[in-house]
């Protein structure tokens, strides 16, 4: 599986030169928040799980819903926590997905590959239609998925098909981080702590005007808002566990790993970040600031 540091690099490159889920019932949202958009909020405690190959049963992994709904047509976000010693069969999914490791050590790659155990904070992605295995290993295992349209099916390797993506691991000690205060879109905000802020970009091109996917680490003991301005905007905490508000929240509340919250059209979301760093995956088709 290749490796394309060089290629996320010039994605983070040129970004700085130019400047409700119907199978997770305890979804906190609101029809309006603040400045006329929608909040939502799940936290890690509240998901829903079930099999994610309902076929195996206990021998897959379990899934719990964040947004969208994997079963039906549209994007959707989804846990992944299988249980230690975990290793598929070989097999193929009908839609192409995005992975990041929260806890534990994940393999995804070719059957005849050496196991390669990516750590919490790496990325990978698995194209539609190629035969692959995943395997993970160690205490809480937990990771999050992601989709452009479903269903996401699992099916046999006699269904196999061949597409032009590419697959990606990713080890987090390959990111490329990008100081926030050099990105003009964000810095025009930055002060403070805040430019301890770093960004690192995963997928996508901003300046297309599409959706995209980058990491915020945010350094300890920050303190502000991250706004986004317009569009979709949805977070899942990778590291750390900050307080958070919404204007929709009357109370700040713990988000530990694998907690989501989103707003639409426009929203301020409140992080306040105790010991040690935060580290948010985001993705949106618009701006974000830190205020």
């Amino acid at each position: 599986m290749r490796n394309l540091t060089g290629i996320l690099l010039g994605i983070g490159l040129s970004m700085m030169a130019c400047a409700p889920s119907s199978d997770n019932s305890k979804k906190q949202q609101a029809s309006l928040g603040h400045q006329g958009g929608k909040y939502e909020m799940v936290q890690a405690s509240e998901v829903d799980w079930t099999y994610l190959n309902p076929a195996r049963k206990d021998k897959a992994p379990m899934a719990g819903t964040l947004w969208g709904d994997r079963n039906g047509t549209k994007a959707t976000g989804f846990l992944l926590k299988p249980f230690d010693g975990f290793s598929s069969p070989p097999h193929i999914h009908n839609v192409s997905y995005r992975g990041v490791v929260i806890n534990g050590l994940f393999h995804n790659d070719d059957p005849e590959a050496e196991n390669e155990w990516m750590p919490a904070g790496s990325f990978w992605t698995q194209p539609k239609g190629q035969v692959h295995i995943t395997s993970a290993k160690g205490e809480n295992l937990l990771a999050y998925i992601e989709i452009e349209e479903g269903p996401y099916l699992v099916k046999p390797i006699e269904e196999a098909f061949h597409t032009d993506e590419v697959p990606l691991n990713m080890d987090q000690s390959n990111m490329v981080w990008l100081n926030a205060a050099d990105i003009r879109w964000i810095s025009k905000s930055v002060a403070g702590s805040q430019t301890q802020a770093k960004v690192a970009m995963l997928w996508g091109d901003k300046n297309e005007q599409q959706f995209y996917g980058s990491m915020l680490k945010l350094p300890a003991g920050f303190e502000g808002k991250l706004v986004n301005h317009a569009g979709s905007f949805k977070a899942v905490v990778i590291k750390g566990e900050p307080q958070y508000q919404s204007p929709k929240l009357e109370q700040a509340v713990k988000l530990p790993p694998g907690s989501y919250f989103a707003s639409s059209d426009k929203g301020d979301h409140q992080l306040s970040v105790g010991e040690g760093e935060l580290v948010l995956y985001i993705r949106t088709n618009g701006e974000f600031e830190l205020k």
